[in-house]
């Protein structure tokens, strides 16, 4: 399978047609409104600038759940209070780097610098991790099956139809992964 982006001179370069920008921009879309916080930031400055939000809670969306989990493992207080500390900035955090990435969604033609491939590969990360949880993917066998659905012609159900574009974004994150090694890899 071709690579979707390469290496060069010039930082990480990659081609999109337009209904793969189109399909992208409304899924970092979709993103972006799901993570965007229920309660505005808090008025006090010093909690705004630090990010603290005493009004978190565990999400009750699964995939919401997948992209901001619990950091403390049976510990429900310790979990909550690490959440009041760093959900907020967490979400904003997620939201800039789709927000950076759909900036680019404009041309058929990507070029991207090091900081922009940044934001291409936690947005991209992002959806899979919410494609990933639609899709019950929990292990191989779970992956194996999504993989399996391999033509736009086969999606005759939401499931294969989210099959498809797992695999698509993952390919793209892949390939963006790689081209980001091989400049690594060119620098002196």
């Amino acid at each position: 399978m071709a690579k979707a982006f390469s290496a060069g001179r010039r930082g990480i370069t990659g081609f999109l047609e337009a209904p793969e920008r189109d399909l992208l921009r409304k899924l970092f879309v979709d993103i972006i409104t799901m993570l965007e916080p229920e309660t505005p930031a808090s008025t006090d400055p010093l909690a705004a600038l630090i990010g603290l939000d005493m009004d978190v809670s565990v999400p009750t969306d699964p995939a919401l759940l997948r992209l901001l989990p619990d950091a403390v493992k049976n510990d429900a207080d310790s979990a909550l209070e690490f959440r009041q500390l760093t959900e907020r900035s967490l979400r904003e955090t997620k939201i800039g780097a789709l927000r950076a990435a759909s900036l680019g969604l404009e041309s058929d033609k990507l070029v991207l610098d090091a900081e922009a491939a940044k934001f291409w590969s936690m947005a991209l990360n992002d959806v899979r991790l919410v494609l990933a949880e639609r899709l019950a993917i929990r292990d191989e066998a779970d992956a194996e099956r999504v993989h399996q659905v391999q033509d736009w012609g086969e999606a005759d159900d939401v499931e294969s139809y989210l099959s498809l574009v797992y695999n698509f974004v993952s390919w793209l994150q892949e390939s963006l992964v790689q081209a980001m090694l091989a400049g690594l890899q060119r620098r002196p």
